[in-house]
């Protein structure tokens, strides 16, 4: 396929336009009439599914020329890329306008010295999904808002220091969550402080970043010091919820604190976006096992949450990756959240067949049950009362659906049990 170049119809200027409640979503992209009518028995179904490929761009400059050992072929992918590529989404939340989703990347290619040309984006996607009634299967993708801080907010030297723009890149920063808040302004969760981040809709950077309690570091912070690390790398911030108030953000540990004797208690932090601090409130949730990484975090109402819970595999050995819900007012003996298992992201029935025919000859984890392959699923998006949106960071040029090619980008729509037990 060749690389495509984004459509410009519908520019990223909405973010700023985004209304304080939740669009209903109530359009033929994500309508019962368009992929099933709701599921009244509350088991799990595959009811929509779209692929963006892996070689869509969004216009210069290249990027991926610092991939080890250097320029050529990985997994058939040619670095350095030509443009930036509109790979996997780590945070996907409602768009401007119904049927719209913004959809955002982390920091490129998996670490900090590799990703310093891969500028820090998010994307307006609209996926036209392939259901039991029928449909393309597709993603539109239109503008984007890219992440800077023109007002030197940051703190320390970024790697376009001396630049006009001051476009923040993967070298800079590694966002893996993302929400918006009351006054359109946009909140980002960091895995390189760990951070959360505050900006306007437009992408500019309105605060210096705010570090947990604690003093928490991971090996990328540049404010380190030849300290050690309180976590290891790439476990920082990974999911964050926002109250459905604007109010309060739920900002979760990935992986558990290296000083930790639970090595699978990960911690969830709650920052007040009014007074812009964290308000001292910190729930604790268990991961099934250590290795286990706690991917992602959505409010359903204003106590109760769904999350993801992984582990590394990818393809075939993608085994564990489930939606629980929880609720922040129950705990088991011990303190920990209780779960609530919604969905095994491994084995979602697919009753009509939405997931096949396959794209791609080679492609696994097709047909019934329906197997979400990527190996970082990471993000989940509320769409209603019994349906969400699952979408994965690709890792580019990462296999997951088909050993011998790299990942494309999945939007996976699944109608599931949320409203039951609730309160």
């Amino acid at each position: 396929m060749n690389p495509a170049l984004p459509s410009k119809r519908r520019s990223l200027i909405l973010l700023t336009a985004f209304a304080v409640t939740v669009p209903p979503l109530v359009t033929a992209v994500l309508s019962s009439s368009a992929t099933g009518s709701p599921n009244p028995a509350h088991d799990p179904v595959l009811v929509g599914r779209a692929v963006l490929p892996w070689d869509t761009f969004a216009g210069p400059p290249p990027a991926g020329a610092f991939l080890v050992p250097g320029p050529g072929t990985v997994n058939g992918v040619q670095f350095p890329l030509p443009a930036q590529p509109v790979e996997g989404f780590s945070a996907i939340v409602d768009g401007g306008s119904p049927g719209d989703l913004v959809a955002m990347p982390d920091n490129g290619f998996g670490g900090k010295a590799n990703s310093v040309d891969f500028l820090i984006r998010a994307y307006s996607v609209r996926p036209r999904y392939k259901t039991a009634g029928g449909g393309p299967g597709t993603v539109e993708v239109g503008d984007f808002v890219s992440f800077r801080d023109p007002d030197r907010r940051i703190g320390f030297p970024i790697v376009r220091e001396g630049t006009a723009d001051r476009l923040l890149t993967g070298g800079d920063i590694d966002p893996e969550s993302l929400q918006r808040g009351r006054r359109h302004d946009l909140w980002v969760g960091d895995e390189f402080g760990p951070w959360i981040l505050h900006f306007d809709g437009r992408g500019r950077l309105l605060d210096p970043p705010f570090a947990l309690p604690g003093n928490l570091m991971s090996p990328n912070n540049p404010h380190l010091g030849g300290r050690p690390a309180t976590h290891p790398n790439s476990r920082g911030l990974e999911g964050m919820a926002i109250s459905p108030d604007r109010k309060y953000l739920y900002a979760a540990l990935e992986g558990a604190l290296l000083t930790d004797a639970d090595p699978r208690r990960r911690f969830v932090y709650e920052f007040s976006t009014r007074r812009e601090e964290f308000t001292g409130r910190v729930f604790e949730y268990r991961t099934e096992q250590p290795g286990h990484f706690l991917s992602d975090l959505q409010a359903l109402d204003r106590h109760r949450l769904i999350a993801i819970e992984r582990d590394g595999g990818s393809g075939l050995n993608a085994q564990f990756r489930r939606v629980y819900r929880v609720d922040l007012r129950r705990t088991t003996a011990d303190g920990f959240l209780e779960k609530a298992q919604v969905v095994d992201l491994a084995a979602i029935p697919d009753p009509d067949l939405v997931s096949l025919p396959p794209l791609h000859a080679g492609d696994v984890g097709l047909g019934d049950p329906f197997r979400v392959t990527c190996e970082s699923v990471e993000a989940v998006h509320v769409v209603n009362g019994h349906r969400i949106v699952v979408g994965c960071d690709n890792n580019l040029p990462n296999s997951g659906r088909n050993p011998g090619r790299p990942d494309d980008n999945e939007f996976i729509v699944v109608d599931v049990p949320l409203r039951a037990g609730g309160g």
